[in-house]
C-alpha cells in the first residue's frame, strides 16, 4: 500500500509539474518560479528607507581649448600648449596643487575640402583639449571659472560637486533606514496580533552612485564672477530586516 501511495504521490506531481511547464510555455512566463512548500513562516521581513541630505564639498571644474584653422598641426599643438599652460599658472595663484590638474581630452584634426573628381584638400588644422580642475574649497569655483576663462580658456563645460566621503552620509542613512524598518516591523506585528524577536538577517540594497549637481556659469563675458551654487545631495540607503517571529 506505501509503494502505491509513493507511486500515485509521483504520479501527482509530475502530472502538476508537466501542467506548470504547459502553462509556461503558452504564456510566456518568465522565470525563475519560486515554489514555496512550506504552509507558516517563521520570519516577517521588512523593508525601511533612510535618507540624508548632504551638502558637497569639493568641485570640479571643466574647462576646454578650441582652436580653428591653424595652417599646420604643429601651430594647433602649440597655441594649444600655450593656452594650457597659461590656464594651468593661473589656476596654480589660487591655490589648486598640480595633482588636481588633469587633462582629459586632446585632439588635433585636419580640414579637409572636397571638389568633385578632385582630390580633397586640407585647408587647416582644427584642435580640441580639456583641463579638469577639482578643489576642496568649493568658494574658489566661480574664481577658477574666471581665471580660466582669461587665461584663454573659450568652453566651460561645467563645473560639477560632489560629496567627496559619500560612505559615512550612507552610515547614517543607513541607521535611518534600519530604524525606519524596525518601527515598521513593530506596529505589523501590533496590528497582526504576533510578536516579533531578534534581526537573523539585513540585507542592504546596493548604493546608487551619488548624485552630482552640475552648474552652468553665468554672466562669461563680463568682468564679474558667475554665480554657482553647490546646492544639496540626497544619500539614501534602502534595507531589508528579517525578525523572527513568535
Amino acid at each position: 500500500m506505501e509503494n502505491k501511495s509513493a507511486v500515485a504521490t509521483f504520479a501527482s506531481i509530475l502530472v502538476l509539474v508537466i501542467l506548470a511547464l504547459t502553462i509556461i510555455k503558452i504564456f510566456n512566463i518568465s522565470y525563475p518560479i519560486n515554489i514555496t512548500t512550506s504552509e507558516k513562516s517563521n520570519e516577517l521581513s521588512v523593508i525601511g528607507e533612510g535618507k540624508v541630505e548632504a551638502i558637497p564639498d569639493q568641485a570640479t571644474i571643466e574647462v576646454g581649448i578650441t582652436v580653428n584653422n591653424a595652417e599646420t598641426a604643429k601651430a594647433a599643438q602649440q597655441e594649444i600648449a600655450r593656452i594650457n599652460n597659461k590656464i594651468i599658472k593661473s589656476v596654480q595663484k589660487l591655490g589648486i596643487p598640480k595633482a588636481n590638474i588633469k587633462s582629459t581630452n586632446y585632439s588635433v584634426n585636419p580640414n579637409y575640402v572636397y571638389y568633385e573628381n578632385q582630390p580633397e584638400e586640407i585647408t587647416g588644422y582644427n584642435g580640441t583639449a580639456s583641463l579638469s580642475i577639482k578643489t576642496k574649497d568649493i568658494s574658489l569655483a566661480p574664481k577658477l571659472v574666471v581665471a580660466a576663462t582669461e587665461a584663454g580658456a573659450n568652453e566651460i563645460r561645467g563645473v560639477r560637486y560632489e560629496v567627496d566621503k559619500p560612505e559615512k552620509y550612507r552610515e547614517l542613512a543607513r541607521n535611518k533606514a534600519i530604524d525606519n524598518a524596525k518601527e515598521q516591523a513593530e506596529k505589523l506585528a501590533k496590528d497582526l496580533g504576533f510578536k516579533i524577536g531578534k534581526v537573523v538577517n539585513v540585507v542592504e540594497a546596493p548604493p546608487n552612485a551619488p548624485p552630482v549637481i552640475y552648474s552652468r556659469a553665468e554672466g562669461l563675458g563680463g568682468t564679474g564672477e558667475p554665480s554657482l551654487e553647490p546646492g544639496t545631495q540626497t544619500i539614501t540607503s534602502v534595507v531589508t530586516l528579517y525578525f523572527e517571529k513568535k
